[in-house]
């Protein structure tokens, strides 16, 4: 689908790294489950590396992008939905560094994704669904300004049916409404 020219801003680097920098310091709280579960595979914590580099000054490369894309095959092949969930989280940290200058919807998810998926992980883990509320909320707070004026750029999230969806939904509506 092709991007109306009127739906381009400006975004400029200092606010990419503040939204990569949001992304993996909550993929960054639960890489441990999916170390626990798949010790050997160290892809999703190649994502967050390469994810830290962008958001502490290094140039944004293809590293970002593959290292994102390798965290997410490392979720399909996870032995449980916290791990999994863990990975994708990872995955969505490094690929915050691909947020596009325009004003959709789906653009959403490279800045609250990472900490959607984040959420689901300890809810899974936990079997507790007042954890991802919790995770959700300490997210919330994490926000700087720049982070939520970034956010206000573009439309609301759109609450889907699956969990990642809503917890998602569920962060964009608590920044919003600072």
């Amino acid at each position: 689908m092709a991007v109306d020219p009127s739906e381009y801003f400006q975004l400029g680097t200092d606010e990419l790294r503040e939204v990569a920098r949001f992304a993996v310091q909550g993929a960054q709280e639960v890489l441990g489950i999916f170390e626990r579960a798949r010790p050997e595979d160290l892809r999703p914590r190649a994502a967050l590396e390469a994810a830290w580099e962008f958001a502490n000054g290094a140039p944004r490369t293809n590293l970002q992008r593959a290292t994102a894309l390798d965290a997410h095959r490392a979720a399909k092949q996870a032995p449980t939905g916290a791990a999994k969930h863990a990975a994708h989280a990872a995955g969505d940290a490094a690929a915050a560094a691909y947020l596009h200058p325009f004003a959709r919807a789906d653009q959403v998810g490279h800045i609250l994704r990472a900490d959607a998926h984040a959420a689901y992980a300890e809810e899974l883990r936990t079997g507790d669904s007042s954890r991802a509320a919790q995770c959700i909320a300490r997210a919330a707070v994490r926000a700087t300004p720049v982070l939520v004026e970034v956010l206000s750029r573009y439309p609301s999230a759109i609450a889907g049916r699956s969990r990642v969806s809503i917890l998602m939904k569920v962060l964009d509506d608590e920044l919003r409404t600072r």
